[in-house]
């Protein structure tokens, strides 16, 4: 069963996110979206409310998993049996620093490989730091996020 990890804090979740998902799930039998917890960042939403978002946006896609975790992703990976991580790139910027963890994640777990899917173009400017501060100055977001998400942020 080929099983990737799609890692991310989505705080919120955006189209960006989605697109990048239903266009990886194609290459394998389930993906697991991983949502991060991290410490040393100030999440917007709770865990459990990013869970609660992101498993309501995918609840009509049977291959999809969500789960949150804490720790290396790579130890995250052995924990689910993920061969791949699935990662979307939306710059140079983008790339250099995923390239750059990519070849930390092999070194440290080399049965595991990073898969890159390109942003579309129209998704390139949406990230999740943008849509927060939207959110935080009571601006409208609902063209950048999945509209199933909507009601959980008014």
């Amino acid at each position: 069963m080929k099983i990737a990890l799609f890692p991310g804090s989505f705080d919120p979740i955006t189209i960006a996110h989605v697109d990048i998902l239903k266009r990886a799930l194609p290459l394998f039998d389930k993906v697991v979206v991983g949502i991060g917890l991290n410490s040393s960042k100030q999440s917007y939403l709770s865990a459990e409310m990013r869970e609660e978002i992101v498993k309501t946006v995918f609840e009509s896609e049977a291959k999809v998993d969500v789960q949150l975790y804490e720790g290396l992703t790579v130890d995250f990976c052995r924990k689910i049996n993920a061969q791949y991580m699935v990662r979307g790139i939306r710059s140079v910027g983008d790339f250099e620093y995923e390239r750059a963890i990519a070849q930390i994640n092999q070194t440290m777990m080399p049965e595991m490989e990073t898969i890159f899917i390109l942003s579309k173009p129209e998704y390139s400017a949406i990230s999740s730091t943008i849509v927060r501060d939207i959110l935080r100055n009571h601006g409208d977001v609902s063209q950048f996020l999945p509209q199933n998400a909507i009601p959980f942020l008014k």
